[in-house]
């Protein structure tokens, strides 16, 4: 049974970044030019997803188990996340973006920790779309830290509650996801989002994110206006 009412638009879109080396290789160009196309495309779809109403988009951009890579591409793509921020955050500020931060900062480097700290203190008040940018993001580890958290605000085992435990994750004060996409075909949550995605619906288009367009976007609202969330119920 399908979900009858028309557009309905998710509070909460996770989108899982997957697909950019293959899509350069498939052009036979550099990898790094294909981070460097997907980076590019993660504005265009923080704007379109903010005109479509959505009002919390999550982006998983590098996870804590993407530090196995190459130096050589890992150094780039923090040299990338870097220019990210440099040239886009300003105009996140002007449309009223609110940017946030997931994962763990300390491992990341101390340039790019400032300039997330910068980016984050910039649009605070800001009212429009919250996009959280997912770098050194595990969800493994994003609850280990929140136990940890308790643990040494000293609450007891007794006390401790589901809510609690939500309020001291990376994504506290946000809604759960209502839908997680995962692009270029592969059919795994690799650890996004564990405990906040446990109803959220997923969806695998075999669009390599670069190509992830708002034809994409609007293909990607369409399934999940065919969804009947139950809840468990």
């Amino acid at each position: 049974m399908t979900n009858t009412n028309p557009k309905i638009t998710p509070n909460h879109i996770a989108i899982i970044l997957d697909g950019n080396r293959r899509w350069a290789k498939e052009r036979g160009l550099p990898t790094f030019f294909g981070h460097k196309k997907g980076m590019e495309n993660a504005k265009k779809v923080v704007l379109y997803a903010q005109k479509a109403g959505v009002k919390v988009i999550t982006m998983y951009a590098f996870s804590t188990e993407n530090w196995s890579r190459s130096e050589k591409e890992i150094n780039y793509l923090m040299k990338l996340f870097e220019n990210y921020l440099d040239k886009y955050i300003d105009d996140y500020h002007k449309r009223g973006i609110k940017f946030r931060h997931i994962g763990s900062l300390k491992e990341l480097p101390a340039s790019l920790q400032k300039k997330l700290k910068s980016a984050i203190e910039l649009t605070k008040n800001n009212q429009g779309i919250v996009a959280n940018l997912a770098l050194n993001y595990g969800g493994r580890d994003e609850i280990k830290r929140a136990v940890q958290k308790l643990v040494d605000d000293g609450v007891e085992a007794k006390d401790i509650t589901l809510d609690l435990i939500g309020n001291n994750l990376d994504t506290a004060g946000l809604p759960d996801p209502d839908f997680i996409i995962r692009t270029s075909g592969e059919q795994r949550t690799s650890g996004f989002l564990i405990w906040q995605g446990a109803y959220s619906e997923l969806y695998f288009p075999k669009v390599h994110w670069p190509d992830f367009n708002e034809k994409e976007f609007d293909k990607a609202i369409a399934e999940f206006n065919k969804r009947q969330r139950r809840f468990g119920k």
